[in-house]
């Protein structure tokens, strides 16, 4: 707070928890500030409303941290989609690392004298304290954050929504289970751990959403899972879900044509398109992704040149909403009916109200 008196700071670099990824970013934008904002963008769907108007009010730059928008394979696969080299998109499969979170119950500890508790809750809930509800691990606590749901599955979809050309829209119904190790036990992580969802999409392109069982590959090491049993399988999938999805064993975006695949994520891009794609180069006036190269770099760039960078708040809130409808249906255990046009849930006022959530005072967010 005292930093955005300054006059002489331009620019904010927001890395904090996720609840106070729109109060910081809000304020920010008040104080006259640029700001790079770590994914994911917001904590609820109200939230990135909210934001989105406070970006037009001020008029400054925000560019989001999904940076596989810069990166040069995830731009090769959506441009091979959106060109038609495999044909007639009809599904995508979004599928992230399987974290598996032994996640508690965990024992409560006296507040370390170094941190403000209260602060550090700030629009949450208030909880007694133990470490594992900071640094790293905000992220498995619905009081904080979303889990991998919206975690890292904020870099995927945004991939996904690019590819599907639906980046200012989002889905019509999503259905999702997941399985919550720890459901109801105090101090334990409190989001899952395994999911699946069903998505429908204006353009009539499925999208299936879901942790990659088999994928023990985590930056760089081995991850120790805890096991799933097949009747959990079959519980979180469903009948008429492909073996392959059941098993699959890497993270990453699988657009399905009509006339083939193509897979990305950051290990490459790969699929009989993308191997073609030297001897049959799109041509000059085929659909190109925006050339950044480097995410920080566009977004000091855009700060420069005052125009929008490539991953700006009226796309990234659209992303982060497939994933706060995937929570949001999964928590209640039904499916749900989105209008993306006006933005609200159609048909049950108890999932409508899951939109947003109580702020505790005074830490409330007002554009």
């Amino acid at each position: 707070r005292e930093l955005l008196e300054r006059e002489d700071i331009d620019v904010v670099i927001n890395a904090t928890p996720d609840h106070w990824h729109t109060l910081i970013n809000v304020a920010a934008l008040k104080a006259g500030k640029d700001v790079y904002t770590e994914k994911p963008l917001t904590l609820t769907v109200e939230e990135g409303k909210l934001l989105r108007r406070g970006v037009q009010q001020a008029a400054r730059i925000v560019q989001v941290g999904t940076q596989q928008r810069s990166e040069r394979p995830f731009q090769t696969a959506v441009e091979l989609v959106r060109n038609g080299r495999i044909g007639q998109l009809r599904q995508v499969w979004v599928a992230l690392p399987y974290f598996s979170t032994k996640g508690g119950p965990f024992s409560t500890e006296p507040v370390p004298e170094y941190l403000d508790w209260d602060l550090y809750q700030g629009q949450a809930p208030q909880r007694p304290y133990c470490r594992q509800r900071t640094h790293k691990n905000f992220r498995w606590w619905y009081e904080y954050a979303g889990g991998i749901i919206t975690d890292w599955g904020n870099h995927h979809m945004d991939v996904a929504h690019w590819g599907m050309d639906c980046e200012l829209t989002g889905p019509v119904s999503v259905e999702a289970r997941g399985l919550f190790p720890n459901r109801g036990r105090p101090q334990c992580y409190n989001t899952p751990d395994r999911f699946f969802a069903r998505m429908e999409y204006p353009n009539g392109v499925e999208l299936l959403y879901f942790a990659a069982l088999n994928d023990k590959r985590l930056y760089g090491t081995v991850a120790e899972h805890q096991p799933t049993t097949e009747q959990e399988i079959e519980w979180l999938f469903g009948p008429d879900v492909p073996q392959e999805v059941k098993s699959f064993n890497r993270n990453g975006i699988m657009f399905i044509g009509d006339r083939g695949r193509v897979f990305v994520n950051r290990g490459g891009v790969h699929g009989k398109a993308a191997e073609e794609l030297e001897e049959n180069p799109l041509p000059e006036d085929a659909w190109r992704a925006t050339p950044s190269r480097d995410h920080m770099a566009n977004f000091f760039d855009a700060v420069k040149q005052h125009k929008e960078p490539v991953s700006p708040v009226r796309i990234q809130h659209r992303t982060v909403t497939a994933c706060h409808l995937t929570n949001i249906s999964l928590r209640l255990g039904r499916k749900i009916v989105w209008d993306p046009a006006g933005e609200r849930i159609v048909g049950d006022d108890e999932a409508q109200r899951m939109l947003s959530r109580p702020q505790r005072p005074p830490y409330q967010i007002n554009v």
